[in-house]
């Protein structure tokens, strides 16, 4: 009896060990595959980036495979045709693709940053810039209809400039391209997200002179959003992914930039860790990151006031057509 109660306890912990294994593989197993599909790869969504380090979507049961498309219309056609389950990009996007008339159209539900995150880069270094200094000047500026050029002129009429009269605009290089003619020698200022603006900084080739964030205010500048059956087919899976970026959005209100930069450091190889630290203090230092999901009514007012302002936009969609608070609301963070 002695011999054989110690081999009864081993014989059930092995059986406890390998039944242990059995459920971590099938925990695997269950894992939902989605398709995310983000306009561009920046640290202006680092929230996001801490929550695919830090594991947050697959503890919601979500493996994610994210790809790029440069530029919103790239990202939300991905959306339209089913290439991508979720599309991260300007609601701008949702707003063209709903008055197009598209019965199985695109809703956002959940935003990610609060502000513009792009920069005014100026090549000549410049210690009290305003913005009346662009007059006659040529500008690197962005695709017309994409929410860069039209939070851009926004702000550059808010300063009494027109935009096609008094600033020579540059619009025929691609999103991806901008920061290398610029430093190239085409123009006097460019429109640029980050990593470029520091890295033309970093290089020398140019000066960040304003913030277009803070010039423009609080507006839904990047969110979440999937086609409207999708939503309705798979409400699990957008509970879930919302929780994630809710995770992840309160992870960066409670860090510093040094914690964030070193989570998410893997995500961008080629920028050193000073400028990862620097681009993040930027960022948080004006309330880029919404510390919730939740859309505000007044941010996607001010959102389609600014498309009305640049003639894309003639009559305004209902903030309940395009926009699903419900999971950012019931989110677990």
């Amino acid at each position: 009896m002695k011999f054989i109660r110690p081999c009864l306890l081993l014989a059930a912990a092995v059986c406890f060990c390998l039944t242990g294994c059995s459920f971590g593989k099938e925990k695997d197993q269950k894992l939902t595959k989605v398709t995310l599909n983000e306009v561009t790869h920046s640290i202006f969504y680092a929230p996001q980036y801490v929550a695919i380090e830090k594991g947050y979507f697959e503890d919601e049961g979500i493996s994610l495979s994210v790809d790029t498309g440069f530029g919103a219309d790239k990202t939300m056609t991905a959306v339209i045709s089913g290439n991508a389950d979720i599309g991260f990009m300007g609601p701008e996007a949702a707003i063209y693709q709903y008055n197009e008339g598209n019965s199985d159209y695109a809703v956002c539900f959940a935003q990610l940053t609060q502000r513009a995150g792009n920069f005014l880069v100026s090549r000549e270094k410049t210690n009290n810039f305003q913005w009346e200094d662009l007059k006659g000047k040529d500008l690197i500026g962005g695709r017309k209809g994409g929410m860069p050029q039209m939070i851009l002129e926004y702000i550059l009429k808010k300063h009494g400039l027109d935009p096609k009269k008094d600033v020579n605009l540059i619009q025929n290089i691609d999103f991806a391209n901008t920061s290398g003619a610029f430093s190239g020698g085409t123009g006097d200022f460019t429109v640029e997200f980050e990593p470029n603006a520091t890295m033309l900084e970093s290089q020398g080739a140019g000066y960040v002179a304003a913030s277009l964030g803070v010039e423009s205010g609080f507006v839904p500048y990047t969110a979440y959003c999937a086609k409207k059956s999708y939503i309705k087919e798979n409400p699990e899976i957008i509970q879930g992914f919302t929780n994630a970026v809710a995770k992840g959005q309160k992870y960066v209100a409670e860090h510093s930039a040094e914690e964030i930069a070193a989570v998410i450091e893997k995500q961008f190889p080629d920028i050193s860790k000073k400028d990862l630290i620097q681009i993040t203090h930027r960022y948080k230092k004006q309330d880029t990151f919404k510390e919730t999901p939740e859309f505000s009514r007044e941010g996607f007012d001010l959102l389609q006031d600014i498309l009305k302002e640049a003639g894309e936009l003639k009559e305004p969609v209902p903030f309940k057509k395009l926009i699903d608070n419900s999971f950012a609301k019931k989110c677990v963070r």
